[in-house]
């Protein structure tokens, strides 16, 4: 499943959703709230094997009563695909039968950038910023993903329906 109003659809009412931000030595980790408004850092995992990796992901996705998972693809800036969103997929395929839950990718350009400027600007240290960087990104990439499901229809906006599209 990779569209994502179908799969927010699908969810279950209070699942929550886990946003992965994959980098090559750690793998931010953010979390939605139940009504699947708002997401927080929750951890940074340092690299090691894919088998410890998925263990750590795959525990918090049964403690946190996971519905979904949303991991940021790195995207060149001209929308194409490279090695890092080649090995970000790969990640995902694997994990995929370990989740027990549907897996979606999400553009994350620039959202490491996002993040520390933001940092930065609120006066965090090198040393705070690098502890910080990966989860945050791991919450910016998740916050876009569910600022785009949790948009209303325009039916919802207006309380009409369109009826343009139908055959009859």
């Amino acid at each position: 499943m990779t569209d994502a109003a179908e799969l927010i659809e699908k969810l279950p009412r209070n699942a929550r959703v886990l946003g992965i931000d994959l980098g090559t030595k750690t793998i931010g980790l953010a979390l939605s709230d139940v009504e699947r408004r708002i997401a927080t850092p929750l951890e940074t995992l340092k690299r090691g094997k894919f088998t410890a990796d998925a263990r750590k992901i795959v525990a918090h996705l049964q403690r946190f009563e996971i519905g979904a998972v949303v991991v940021g693809l790195p995207l060149n800036m001209d929308g194409s695909e490279g090695p890092r969103a080649q090995a970000t997929r790969a990640f995902a395929r694997n994990l995929a039968p370990l989740a027990g839950c549907p897996i979606l990718f999400w553009d994350e350009r620039l959202s490491t950038a996002a993040v520390i400027r933001t940092l930065i600007a609120s006066d965090a240290s090198r040393s705070r910023r690098a502890d910080l960087v990966d989860k945050m990104a791991a919450a910016y990439i998740l916050q876009g993903f569910l600022d785009f499901t949790g948009r209303p229809s325009e039916q919802q906006r207006t309380g009409k329906v369109d009826r343009s599209h139908n055959s009859e």
